[in-house]
């Protein structure tokens, strides 16, 4: 290689050194870049007046560089031009990669829908047990109202004394009450909710889930439980009126029976006044569980012992006095306290102090208030179906012949007149005009009450 300008030094060296103060005669520019020129020293450069020296050996490294990059390149072209097995290779890893990885992908997808579906079912069970709990809740509270509305059947009738505390707290079965107010619903979550779709959370929050279940179905265990002993309380509570309102009836149909009443003439003799209303008969609802179906029975032997109530109102089964019973002398044969013979006592006599009430023991219609012989003042009181009492010996009568009386009405007060021996109060029953055992009565009335 030469170099233009180690010539063009040399011609100014040698020839015309007399112009070598005058500018050298313009050229015209070059425009492409001069190529490396070769000297002892290395290699130029040379761009738009611009020279790059380098080194032989930097230049020599760049040559070899360069061969050795191509020479690979061709080699590896070659390699692969021929061993297409390899290639295939290559893109066989690199398409099982891809296979594997959508797998996985696919296999995280299957777990998040199965966790999801999974919270949905538990959900809708979640709420299906909610809906009967809030359910069962509101029939129980209905049958507490129920059993609270029912009237007590363990009243008489008898005679209670004046005077005395009528308000003792009852000894029978208590009625269940309602669900306690401390138990609350917690309202369940959106059903609409669905789980994150992050894979790296499945696990945390399958337990959490794990964990929130099994807290909500220990509180559905504590309600049923607590709802359970509610049910069984108030079946008991009913059972056991049940059993008290048929003792009753029983009870108050033996009596009758006992008494030798006739019991449809004494239903004809109830009073009707202030009666009245449509009929609409009871029905049952096929579709009525068991508690429903007792307190149909319930309802129908409640109206059946209202309806013997009433009638038993006629019949003198309770006390004239108040306090504990004493008779001075019984019905029957006995000696005449006047005359020392034998003779027919038609009734009780009871002991009493001078002045004390004298209650009627039934429902009637005085027909009777005044002086009566041997009897001094007397009180007739008729009580329909031919019964009728006596209160005989009175010191005074507070009722007038016409009116008509309750229950354990006052109708006057203990006295010593006519043919007695002392205060006390000569009570009869009689039956049709003939005087019967007022005992019979009482000992009816003991029965009834001792239920």
């Amino acid at each position: 290689m030469s170099s233009r300008s180690g010539h063009h030094q040399e011609y100014l060296k040698h020839h015309h050194p007399q112009d070598h103060g005058r500018a050298p005669a313009r050229r015209p520019a070059a425009h492409h870049a001069a190529p490396a020129a070769a000297s002892g020293e290395g290699y130029t450069l040379v761009h738009a007046g611009k020279q790059v020296r380098f080194g032989p050996v930097v230049f020599w490294i760049a040559v070899g560089t360069v061969v050795l990059l191509g020479m690979w390149s061709a080699a590896t072209a070659t390699y692969f031009a021929f061993r297409d097995d390899v290639l295939t290779r290559l893109i066989a890893r690199q398409a099982e990669m891809q296979y594997a990885y959508e797998d996985r992908i696919s296999e995280l997808r299957a777990k998040v829908d199965r966790t999801t579906s999974r919270q949905l079912l538990d959900q809708e069970q979640f709420d299906q047990k909610l809906d009967q709990i809030m359910k069962r809740q509101s029939t129980l509270e209905s049958r507490a109202t129920a059993l609270g509305a029912m009237p007590d059947a363990t009243s008489t009738g008898s005679i209670k004394p004046q005077g005395r505390a009528e308000s003792a707290p009852s000894s029978g079965t208590p009625k269940p009450s309602p669900i306690s107010d401390t138990v609350i619903f917690v309202a369940p979550p959106d059903r609409e909710a669905r789980l994150e779709s992050r894979a790296p959370l499945i696990a945390k929050t399958q337990s959490n889930q794990f964990a929130k279940a099994q807290g909500v179905d220990n509180v559905l265990v504590r309600l049923q439980t607590s709802l359970d002993q509610v049910e069984r309380r108030q079946v008991a509570a009913l059972s056991s009126v049940e059993d008290g309102i048929e003792s009753r009836v029983r009870r108050m149909r033996g009596v009758i029976s006992d008494l030798g009443l006739n019991m449809s003439q004494l239903e004809a003799a109830v009073p009707r006044s202030g009666m009245g209303g449509p009929f609409v008969p009871v029905k049952l609802a096929p579709d009525a569980g068991a508690f429903e179906r007792q307190l149909y029975r319930i309802n129908i032997n409640r109206a059946q012992m209202q309806r013997l109530n009433q009638t038993l109102a006629l019949v003198p089964y309770r006390k004239p006095v108040v306090g504990e019973v004493e008779f001075t002398s019984g019905f029957g044969v006995r000696s005449d306290p006047f005359l020392g013979r034998p003779a027919m006592h038609t009734g009780l006599d009871f002991r009493a102090a001078q002045g004390d009430p004298v209650r009627v023991t039934a429902n009637g219609k005085v027909v009777s208030a005044g002086w009566a012989g041997g009897y001094g003042r007397m009180v007739e009181v008729d009580h329909g179906n031919g019964l009728s009492t006596r209160y005989g010996h009175l010191s005074e009568i507070g009722v007038k012949v016409g009116e008509y009386v309750k229950i354990g009405q006052v109708i006057g007060a203990v006295g010593s007149t006519g043919r007695s021996t002392g205060p006390h109060l000569h009570y009869e029953t009689r039956i049709d005009g003939e005087a019967v055992d007022p005992q019979r009565f009482l000992r009816a009335g003991i029965r009834l009450s001792a239920g």
